[in-house]
């Protein structure tokens, strides 16, 4: 592995080095511990935003007698009220309890208060706190039981949840998230010597933090006899929780009163006469399907007797394209076919050139037939899935028993479903098998584990236990699945059955339980939207959507009767099942799935998995109707599938990262006990090999010593709501500078892509062109997913974020929860200081490089090792550290090099090959056999690798000296292998791990470990102190790092695009769209770098813009907002780089003149203040001059003042407001036809010749329009 530096950079590296050279302090530092040392929480300098987060130290006291409230009648109807007695004599009595109560029984709101009224009467004091899952019950709860004691929430009833709190020191029965109590833990055990009770309560869930709890308080029950633990639940495993609390008490409590009856899929599909196209289809088709599998069968013998264990792989290359033939000379026009045509439209002629195909492929081994079908697929417009006629067929199922390789890889990427079943009911990967393709079933799983995670074959459900089922349900279920994908959840069939309540009732609300966001969105639009049976009667119906992410205020809407005459239709995840309880519901309407986060720890993935839910969680939806009157659930799954769910869902504990519990562990567990042996005594613990993993990955970064002690990065990233490895990545942001970028890419890489995968091949290839496109040519994925958030936000800011999503194939509901995921992420850093309110390290200051894409990749490097690859470039392959064969995963934007009509046959190689640089990260690796797919890539420089990759702290032999110094060879007559290896041996060697060695001259491998070490120290200074003030150091440390990765990145010849570093403006989910004349300071505050060629100019005015620039550092406007100016004259940072663009229309070349002249400008009253507010908030203002109707930009200059009172009469037109100075850069006409590519994005993607005055441009299009100039 080779690495070097430019010229330039060497020049600068030794500057820094020679003002600040590397102390020994600093040298020892950087030293690997060589014994064991306990560290510290750094505490001290901010105990108060350390806090954060965890439950405030009170004192017990003896409850006030509770008020009088309109509630308490129906508190007296509820089921548990009737046990009170022998609930609090039970509690009494064991120091352990477990309830048990069905849905709407009332034990989460009524168990507290009976403990409260109990320690009342009997004059003892006490303190209770009661733990819900999630943030959103939490505070529900604790507002409803307020409300029944009559008294306002924050008096004896409050609540506390991550960066929120309604406490007091009368506070007695405080309601939180389990990861509030769980960091309340972790100040030690002293923490709940004044509480009497703790409540967990929904512990059925099983969610991690529930899990990790139980083990921590079955610990401190033991300790402190005086605590009493409740442990609450709808339906539970109670046989394992009573072994693992040893014989606790069961307390069961009966659920709502009236009936509920069930109808399963057969029983929806019997009585509401409910088809679709498909399902008739099948039906006629039934016949015909006999006779194709008859014909595949004689197929199939026809060929086994000739059969060779592997098609002939000369045969292969001769069908390979010419490169004329692959190139989309229509540019995006082949991938804008976004439908395919229906078989039943082709014309015989299509039908039996695609039969002659198939067939010859098959039978005859004929390579040259892909030519002719890639040709009719494109150019015919046929689907890449179309069925041979008489034996059902794909291109991709006869590629895979030939062994066709090449092709195989062609059609998979042009969006070949893998999982189409022919006939005989075999897959594309079952002819691979049956015909001993060995290598196709290599790559067919290789896809198949990459793109299909779901196993919701029902298909195969009905088949195997037909007997089961009556005649006529198995012909309706045959139907209903073969037509529809059990992947995903059938909104028409939920359409229809809530049309079909809608007339066959006037009243009851209507919960639909829905996976998750994605599903509740997409039903939203089409109720509100587009279905005509509900769009014409909007008046009848109100919808409201329950999430665990939503707004307090908007759950409360959904608890409240609507008016007469008005249905609630509640579109719900599974919060609804027991967090939230609505009691006016009485139709249910189950999707039976739910989205489950899966962790497999071989591959170090993690994948959100729609999964059938559990019968506990059925029975759960089920009860949520017939609360007030007898109700009916709808379940969208067959009997079939009930009777074969799991009695409870599997713990999320066994199925998710365990890093972040691995950093909780130590700050919970006895400093002496290992992290395995703690989380062992769990009621389910994890496998061993899951833990000793995540704790291996957790010393990798820094977060742990070798002894498994939390390191100060350790401290902090516990309290970073994100994966450990993602915090990283957001530290090194702040400490460089560019955060807004990374706080995007960290919370997209969090929660999930925002691109979907459409299921049709034509919508698939478009999907992957639009997803090229927000990359601007800049070979990452992660470039992709931040374009593509920022012009989401742009387009919801301009109200048109619908359209815009369903342009571009991504989805909304995922946009909205990056959202508020950023929001929250950013608050924790203001919480712990890292992000200040005014002053160095505000929220401007450490958004200084967000501009600079270099810097960007330089933080994702830090935060994504080990996730490296590096290229091969004499084999055109990757190789990661452990994996010696990785491609590209079908979705990344690097698997195709560029926009083809049909992908070339050796698409990986060619991918690899037009890599600019030898190196990779990489966001997840999914591995099938012999093949590792690498997901969510970009390239980076080997110097950012060799600079932020691995470990702070390196052994002193990291550095190690060439072997043969210059002058030692003078023998001449030696082997050409001698040379090689003396030359070789002549360079140094600098390792970052076991698999990371750069070799490289003494020199350069000098300066390059003496930046490094700066960078680790700098950055291990700011973890130390986040608060403290950057020093003189720090400053040229960062100044150095941004001009040398910017150097290496333009040598590598890597684009660095502009408008990266824009902060979105913020807003919740349910902001109104805003005009863009409404547009906030925050939407103004647009940046861009400075371009190579306006940097002289802008360096001469940088003094100048200092004077105007007030201190940017004053008081933060929101989470996600900038700050507002102050009053102060300091220059904040002398290196800003936000620049805007303005267009500035004039009616006559005399102003254009004059300007020139006196080098000052006016406009309209109504653009003064967007032009004065450009001035003061950015580094530099350019205005670009046109005269209406002369086909040419005059010219353009840089706006020197702010506006002024001052009004000049020599103007050639009236109407204009106050001067102010420009100074003209340049005054040669540039003609429009130059422009016409240029579009512009903040206007509507017009041309940026066709705009209105001072229009403002989109800072990259500015750049470019400029940039023009340089052509005269």
């Amino acid at each position: 592995m080779t690495c070097n530096l430019s010229h330039n950079s060497k020049h600068m590296v030794q500057s820094l080095l020679q003002r600040f050279p590397i102390t020994n302090k600093e040298r020892s530092e950087l030293q690997p511990r060589t014994e064991r040392a306990v560290f510290t929480s750094p505490d001290a300098s901010d105990s108060k935003s350390r806090t954060s987060g965890r439950l405030s130290h009170g004192i017990s006291q003896v409850p006030q007698k509770r008020g009088p409230s309109e509630l308490d009648c129906f508190r007296r109807a509820l089921p548990v009220f009737e046990r009170q007695e022998e609930i609090i004599q039970t509690i009494r009595e064991n120091q352990v309890v477990l309830v048990l109560g069905e849905t709407g029984s009332g034990k989460t709101t009524q168990i507290p208060q009976f403990l409260l009224d109990d320690c009342c009467r009997s004059g003892i004091p006490c303190r209770i706190f009661c733990t819900q899952p999630r943030r959103l019950a939490t505070i529900a709860v604790a507002e409803r039981v307020a409300a029944e004691r009559g008294e306002k929430i924050g008096q004896t009833i409050g609540y506390q949840i991550r960066l929120e709190s309604r406490v007091s020191p009368k506070t007695l029965l405080t309601f939180c998230t389990s990861g509030v109590l769980l960091r309340t833990l972790m100040s030690g055990d002293e923490a709940l010597s004044t509480v009497t009770h703790v409540i967990v309560d929904e512990v059925h869930e099983r969610d991690g933090l529930t899990d990790f709890l139980l083990t921590k308080m079955k610990e401190l029950v033991q300790k402190t006899p005086s605590l009493k633990l409740i442990l609450s639940s709808a339906t539970l495993d109670v046989n394992l929780f009573v072994r693992y609390f040893g014989a606790c008490p069961v307390i069961h409590i009966k659920g709502c009163p009236y009936e509920v009856k069930q109808l399963f899929l057969e029983d929806i599909l019997r009585t509401t006469g409910y088809t679709n196209k498909d399902m008739m289809k099948y039906k006629k088709e039934a016949q015909k399907e006999e006779r194709q599998q008859t014909s595949l069968t004689e197929w199939c013998d026809a060929r086994l007797d000739v059969l060779q264990p592997e098609a002939p792989r000369e045969k292969t290359h001769t069908c390979v394209l010419q490169e004329n033939d692959l190139l989309d000379d229509g540019g995006d026009s082949v991938f804008s076919q976004m439908s395919e045509k229906d078989v039943a439209t082709l014309e015989p002629w299509l039908l039996r050139e695609m039969d002659a195909c198939i067939s010859n492929i098959f039978l005859n081994q004929d390579a040259d037939a892909f030519v002719q079908l890639f040709n009719l697929i494109l150019n015919e417009n046929i689907s890449v899935d179309y069925r041979h006629s008489e034996t059902s067929a794909t291109p991709l199922m006869v590629s895979s028993g030939r062994g066709f390789l090449s092709q195989m890889e062609q059609l998979l990427s042009m969006g070949a479903n893998a999982n189409i079943k022919a006939s005989n009911g075999w897959t594309a990967l079952d002819w691979a098998k049956h015909f001993n393709q060995t290598e196709a079933v290599d790559l067919l799983e290789s896809h198949i584990w990459c793109v299909e995670a779901g196993q919701l074959d029902e298909s195969s459900l009905v088949q195997t236990a037909a007997s089961e089922l009556n005649p006529e349900d198995q012909e309706l279920l045959k139907a209903y699945h073969h037509s529809f994908d059990d992947e995903k959840v059938d909104l028409d069939l939920i359409l229809h059955l809530l049309s079909s309540i809608c007339q066959s009732s006037d009243e009851g609300a209507v919960l639909i339980f829905l996976p998750g966001y994605d599903e509740i969105v997409s039903l939203r639009d089409r109720i509100l939207f587009d279905d005509k049976r509900f769009t014409d009667h909007q008046q009848r119906f109100q919808v409201f959507i329950l999430h665990s992410s939503m707004q307090t205020s908007d759950q409360k809407k959904v608890l409240k009767n609507t008016p007469k005459g008005v249905r609630k239709i509640i579109l719900s995840t599974n919060i609804a099942e027991t967090s939230i309880t609505v009691n006016d519901v009485v139709f249910v309407i189950d999707s039976g799935k739910v989205k489950e986060k899966a962790y497999d720890a071989l591959s170090n993935v993690t994948m959100l998995k729609m999964v059938w839910i559990s019968k506990a969680s059925a029975l759960q939806r089920k009860g949520r109707a017939g609360r007030c009157r007898p109700g009916v659930c709808f379940h969208l799954f067959s009997r079939l599938r009930f009777n074969n769910m799991l009695e409870h869902q599997i713990p999320q504990l066994l199925r998710m990262p365990l890093q972040v519990l691995c950093l909780h562990t130590k700050l919970l567990a006895p400093v002496t006990c290992p992290i395995a042996e703690f989380l062992s005594k769990a009621p389910e613990p994890p496998h061993l090999n899951t833990v000793k993993h995540a704790v291996q990955m957790l010393k990798t970064i820094d977060a742990m010593d070798p002894w498994e002690n939390l390191t100060e990065l350790g401290y902090h990233l516990a309290d970073l709501p994100v994966e450990p490895h993602l915090g990283k990545m957001v530290l090194c942001a702040v400490v460089l500078k560019c955060l807004d970028p990374i706080l995007t890419i960290a919370c997209t890489l969090a929660h999930r892509d925002p691109f979907v995968l459409p299921a049709q091949a034509a919508q698939k290839r478009a999907a992957m062109l639009c997803r090229k496109r927000f990359t601007a040519n800049t070979f990452s994925d992660h470039m992709a997913l931040l374009r593509a958030f920022q012009a989401w936000q742009k387009a919801r800011s301009d109200g048109w974020e619908r359209a815009f999503c369903e342009k571009n194939f991504l989805s909304q509901a995922t946009m909205e929860i990056i959202v508020g995921m950023r929001t929250q992420l950013l608050g924790q850093l203001r919480a712990t200081g890292f992000v200040r309110a005014r002053g160095g390290g505000d929220i401007r200051d450490v958004n200084q490089n967000s501009e600079n894409w270099a810097v960007v990749k330089a933080a994702l490097v830090a935060g994504m090792h080990p996730n490296l690859i590096h290229v091969e470039r004499d084999s055109l392959s990757l190789m990661g550290s452990r994996e010696k064969k990785v491609r590209f995963h079908p979705t990344s934007v690097l698997s195709q090099p560029q926009y083809k009509k049909i992908p070339p046959a050796n698409g990986q190689a060619a991918a690899v090959e037009s890599l600019p640089t030898d190196w990779l990260i990489y966001d997840e690796m999914t591995r099938a056999h012999r093949i590792a797919s690498v997901r969510c890539c970009s390239v980076v420089t080997p110097l950012t690798v060799a600079i932020f990759a691995g470990s702070a702290k390196l052994p002193s032999s990291a550095l190690q000296e060439p072997a043969v110094h210059r002058g030692a060879d003078a023998v001449n007559d030696s082997s050409d292998s001698e040379v090689e290896d003396r030359s070789s041996a002549r360079l140094a060697h600098i390792s970052i791990d076991d698999w990371l060695h750069f070799k490289l001259h003494r020199e350069t491998a000098e300066l390059m470990f003496g930046l490094r070490q700066r960078w680790q120290s700098l950055f291990l200074r700011r973890i130390r102190s986040p608060s403290k003030s950057c020093s003189q150091l720090d400053e040229a440390t960062i100044r150095s790092l941004v001009s040398v990765l910017l150097a290496e990145e333009q040598s590598a010849g890597l684009q660095q695009p502009t408008g990266i570093g824009q902060r979105p403006r913020p807003m919740t989910s349910d902001d109104p769209p805003q005009t863009p004349a409404s547009r906030s300071a925050a939407e103004q505050d647009r940046s861009s770098p400075d371009r190579p060629r306006l940097a002289s100019q802008l360096k001469n005015h940088r003094a100048l813009h200092c004077k105007h620039l007030g201190d940017e550092s004053g008081p933060v406007k929101s989470a996600d907002g900038p700050s507002s100016p102050s009053s102060g004259t300091r220059c904040s940072s002398p290196l800003r780089s936000s620049v805007c663009y303005f267009i500035m229309k004039s009616s006559n070349m005399r102003n254009i003149d004059l300007s020139q002249q006196r080098g000052i400008w006016s406009t309209t009253p109504n653009n003064e203040l967007k032009l004065t507010r450009a001035f003061v908030e950015s580094s530099a203002v350019f205005l670009i001059f046109s005269v209406q109707g002369s086909g040419h930009f005059q010219g353009y200059a840089r706006m020197a003042s702010a506006v002024s009172g001052e009004r000049c009469l020599d103007w050639g037109s009236t109407g204009l407001g106050g001067v102010f100075g420009v100074e003209w850069i340049r005054k040669e006409g540039l003609p429009f036809q130059l422009t016409q590519q240029l579009l512009n994005p903040w206007n509507d993607n017009k041309r940026v010749q066709i705009s209105r005055d001072a229009q403002e441009l989109e800072p990259q299009t500015g750049s470019q329009l400029l940039q023009l100039w340089e052509r005269i």
